[in-house]
């Protein structure tokens, strides 16, 4: 692994500093680099190392890479490898599915709660996709100000989202508890109940599902606002994937090779970090033309395998993917009408636990308005008939 190209200066320091840069220096280093962090790490981000990494879950774990690091993350499914992992995945698939979702739909509009006049998108879109949330994971039985309160971490730069909690998550813990004791009628609650560790997995999924989703929001809404003819129901699929490939949540995955392999044609010894990053795949210019632009007609003829990971790919998909779609559909519906504008701010991508815009986004929306009746002419209908 030492015959590997490596980006310049001291890569733990570069990597708490700006890691996105330290991740580009790599990726023009070779399509394959090493890092020296805590512990010797590979990085890859070509189709076949997507390939080899995620579809080999014998060989590459998740247990001891960065996943774990913060607890938010530390349990359910998430933190699960095989075998385990597959038992839990296939309990939990056919409530998450698309069309299992599609019910969900009217209340999780319902509760959107467009802005009327200037707005701060990351802001707003965290509020928007925490009721959301709560409308589909609990039913709105969860006290607003406790998902605030456990979910603002992840709003906040490292390593605030990985500082352990206890006295929040057991907090947390009991209100789940309480809403899968009575669960609402239609809720994800009510449909893994009976599920084993039920309530960690609704935690997760609501950690999970949360800043990635509302970062992924805020950048449409601030796209959108910028290329107008993109703002129609109909184009918000190809919208959304384009937003989730210029800015992936997950902008780096990681596993731990278990035993010595061969990646891509690379020796990877046992015990190596092995790590992979949506973010360098989805603005290589070998797999996407014009990486950095805006495009979202490049998805006319499908989602390329393998090339397109913002939700990782292979078994551990994340099990949340149709979920923060639908989220994202209904909650940027209500904005291809009405006058959508962006003022300022600054949209560059900014590592923390997730991908997020590096500054504020200030936008400003005035939905439209039906226009008023025009009153009858009184003298008119005064008039007898003739």
């Amino acid at each position: 692994m030492n015959q590997l190209p490596a980006p310049p200066g001291a890569h733990l320091w570069r990597w708490t500093r700006d890691p996105l840069a330290l991740l580009r220096d790599g990726a023009a280093a070779g399509p394959v680099f090493r890092l020296r962090l805590w512990r010797p790490a590979v990085v890859g981000y070509r189709p076949d190392w997507n390939r080899a990494v995620l579809g080999d879950l014998d060989t590459f774990r998740s247990a001891r890479s960065l996943s774990g690091l913060t607890p938010y993350l530390a349990a359910g499914v998430v933190a699960a490898d095989v075998p385990g992992h597959t038992a839990r995945r296939d309990a939990l698939n056919p409530h998450f599915h698309r069309r299992a979702l599609l019910p969900h739909e009217d209340r999780l509009a319902a509760v959107v709660l467009p802005p009327d006049g200037p707005f701060e998108a990351l802001s707003w879109a965290a509020g928007a996709v925490r009721r959301m949330l709560n409308a589909a994971l609990f039913g709105d039985r969860c006290d607003p100000a406790l998902l605030a309160a456990f979910l603002t971490p992840l709003d906040r730069p490292l390593p605030w989202p990985l500082l352990p909690r206890p006295r929040l998550f057991r907090r947390m813990d009991a209100a789940i508890a309480a809403v899968l004791a009575r669960p609402p009628a239609g809720s994800l609650a009510a449909a893994v109940a009976g599920l084993p560790d039920a309530a960690a997995e609704l935690r997760v999924a609501l950690a999970a599902g949360y800043d990635t989703t509302a970062h992924t929001l805020a950048w449409a809404l601030w796209h959108l606002a910028g290329a107008p003819r993109w703002r129609a129901e109909e184009l918000l699929p190809a919208v959304t994937d384009e937003i989730l490939r210029l800015y992936p949540a997950g902008w780096i995955g990681s596993r731990r090779a278990v035993r010595a392999s061969v990646v891509a044609g690379v020796p990877v010894p046992a015990g190596t970090l092995v790590l992979y990053s949506p973010l360098l795949t989805h603005r290589d210019p070998d797999q996407w033309p014009e990486p950095d632009a805006f495009r979202p007609e490049r998805f006319a003829d499908g989602r390329p395998a393998w090339s397109y990971l913002p939700f990782s790919a292979g078994r551990r998909t994340c099990l949340g993917a149709h979920l923060a779609r639908l989220m994202l559909r209904v909650a940027l519906r209500p904005f291809c009408t009405g006058d959508l504008r962006a003022a300022a701010g600054d949209p560059a991508p900014a590592a923390g636990i997730t991908l997020r815009p590096a500054g504020p986004l200030t936008l400003e929306y005035r939905p439209r308005r039906a226009r008023p009746a025009r009153p009858a002419d009184p003298l008119a209908a005064a008039a007898p008939p003739r």
